[in-house]
């Protein structure tokens, strides 16, 4: 019998409860036999009806242990990627500002505290430490889309060939930062003269640009230095981002197989608190490791085709030797020979590892937070997986 959704399963009485025919007593044996074993555990199941509308349950759900479709890491992957990067734009625009200032004697940053208050109270939120935010969002979104949907195509590609994973997980962030870079390249060119210049006419900091807006200013790059001028920097953006994602990557799939052993929850996934720490860790080591190539990234993309001898404060003028670099081993060179390890090559890391620790917790907890809802979604049949065909395969 069926009763307000459940099935109700028979419950066998023992022969001193109540009186039974012969006929009676062997249906109830047989029963007995079949069922005994799990009437000791369960005497009621969920009907189907229930079941149905149960989300998925991760560990012991077949369906919830395969790969996500394609569909959902895209979607996933580029809301992540996006929204991270807007959050954390200032503290990039502050990395920015401390690593492409010029070598006055003192500098007009001191540290990441005192560059963003600084920022703050001379520029504002908008022009000052949101300033390029606009071509950062324009080639973050594509970007950070074809970046995730490259990395799990190649890594499901590699682990089912018989590839060990960690190999799978480098390969899958150094493929897909390169097939990405030639959206979010230009962008970062632009993104990173915007934030070095700051508002227009900006009294506050000579940067040796000074763009109206974003559209002015890939006019300008365009009509006096030409479209190469886009891809500016564009070897020490891969010399960078390859191995920060490569490595980005691998010590979160790494971080979040030990966590989720850790924690062992029945549905097999992670905490929110522990996955964002698994993000953060993970985003901190890789960008730590990949700061120098950072510092020579920013100076050749932000650095002026003839270099002046001095450099205006406002008040005075300082004379100082501007180095102009003609390609990365010049650049790590004579930084560390001039400013040394941590003045030269690791020059704004502290902003750099708080910035890529912070977006990446960030990207990686709403990318899975993302990669959860679409799969409730179609498992509840809601819009747009109602039909059963958006993103199936």
């Amino acid at each position: 019998m069926s009763r307000d959704g459940i099935h109700t399963l028979p419950v066998v009485a023992s022969s001193s409860d109540t009186p039974r025919s012969n006929s009676n007593s062997n249906e109830e044996n047989t029963i007995n036999n079949k069922n005994h074993k799990h009437l000791s555990v369960f005497s009621q199941l969920p009907s189907e009806s229930i079941q149905r509308s149960l989300p998925p349950t991760g560990l012991h759900d077949k369906e919830a242990e395969k790969d996500p479709p394609y569909i959902d890491v895209l979607i996933a992957g580029g809301m992540g990627g996006t929204i991270a990067d807007f959050l954390m734009h200032s503290v990039d625009t502050v990395k920015t500002r401390l690593q492409g200032q010029p070598s006055a004697n003192p500098p007009k940053y001191h540290n990441m505290f005192h560059a963003y208050g600084t920022i703050l109270r001379e520029e504002g939120v908008t022009r000052g430490l949101y300033s390029g935010v606009a071509p950062a969002m324009t080639g973050s979104l594509p970007g950070t889309t074809l970046y995730f949907g490259t990395y799990e195509y190649t890594k499901r590609t590699l682990t089912s060939a018989g590839v060990p994973d960690t190999l799978a997980h480098l390969a899958g962030g150094s493929l897909g930062d390169f097939v990405a870079s030639f959206i979010y390249v230009p962008s970062e060119v632009l993104k990173t003269r915007m934030q070095l210049q700051g508002r227009y006419n900006n009294p506050s900091f000579i940067s040796g640009y000074n763009y109206k807006n974003t559209w002015h200013a890939l006019q300008m790059i365009v009509k006096y230095d030409g479209v190469g001028a886009l891809y500016q920097g564009y070897r020490a953006t891969l010399l960078r981002d390859v191995p920060f994602s490569a490595l980005q990557f691998a010590f979160y799939e790494k971080f979040k197989v030990a966590a989720k052993k850790w924690e062992a929850r029945p549905d097999g996934q992670m905490s929110l608190p522990v996955e964002t720490a698994c993000g953060a860790v993970a985003g901190g080591l890789a960008g730590f490791l990949t700061t120098p190539l950072d510092v020579m990234k920013t100076l050749l993309q932000t650095q002026v085709k003839k270099p002046s001898g001095a450099i205006s404060t406002g008040s005075s003028t300082t004379t100082t030797t501007q180095k102009y670099y003609v390609g990365i081993w010049d650049g790590l060179k004579w930084n560390l020979k001039h400013h040394g390890v941590v003045s030269g090559l690791f020059r704004g890391v502290g902003p750099r590892v708080f910035w890529t620790s912070l977006q990446s917790a960030l990207m990686f907890v709403m990318y899975e937070q993302a990669l959860h809802l679409q799969e409730n979604m179609r498992h509840f049949g809601q819009w747009p997986y109602s039909s059963g065909s958006f993103g199936s395969t």
